[in-house]
């Protein structure tokens, strides 16, 4: 089996997501709404490596994260390899991310912007919440028990996929310690 290699996954594996999102598509039309409830707010906590999606004050899910590589404290500039900490929104997707699906969090915020350039640094960007890598470079397993981000949320792909169709853009995620 012939595979490309790049940015883009395979197209056997665009074939898999189509059809998965139909599967999707088919269970959400035979649900009841309340079962496919989409999230007005996202809430990470890093401390317990979770995610968690609520619609008003009711809890939709609940998701294992891995974090960056470096994930204690506040992200203060770029390449330090911290996830931030703070008050964000979803900001845009991205179905041709080297990761499975990326919503990008409008990191940094006025707030950190200030702080980097107390400090002369650059605040970085490009934070994003994703599945694992497209063309990984280490087992599954890896991915599922090690904080391995450069400061990105990361979930499973199954995970990713369900926090994909449950959010829209311009929704509040809020980061905790």
């Amino acid at each position: 089996m012939s595979n490309r290699i790049g940015r883009r996954p395979a197209k056997s594996l665009w074939a898999v997501l189509l059809a998965l999102a139909g599967c999707v598509a088919a269970t959400a039309r035979s649900a009841s709404a309340e079962d496919i409830a989409a999230a007005d707010r996202v809430v990470v906590h890093k401390a317990e490596h979770k995610l968690y999606l609520y619609s008003g004050s009711r809890l939709l899910g609940e998701y294992k994260v891995q974090l960056g590589l470096s994930p204690a404290g506040q992200k203060v500039r770029e390449h330090d390899f911290r996830t931030p900490e703070g008050s964000y929104r979803l900001a845009r997707r991205n179905t041709r991310s080297d990761y499975f699906l990326a919503i990008q969090v409008s990191y940094p915020n006025k707030e950190d912007e200030q702080r980097a350039r107390k400090n002369r640094w650059a605040p970085g960007g490009s934070i994003m919440i994703h599945g694992f890598p497209n063309i990984p470079k280490h087992p599954a397993a890896y991915y599922a028990s090690n904080d391995w981000t450069d400061g990105c949320i990361a979930l499973s792909n199954s995970d990713m996929l369900e926090v994909w169709m449950r959010t829209q853009d311009n929704i509040p995620i809020d980061i905790y310690p």
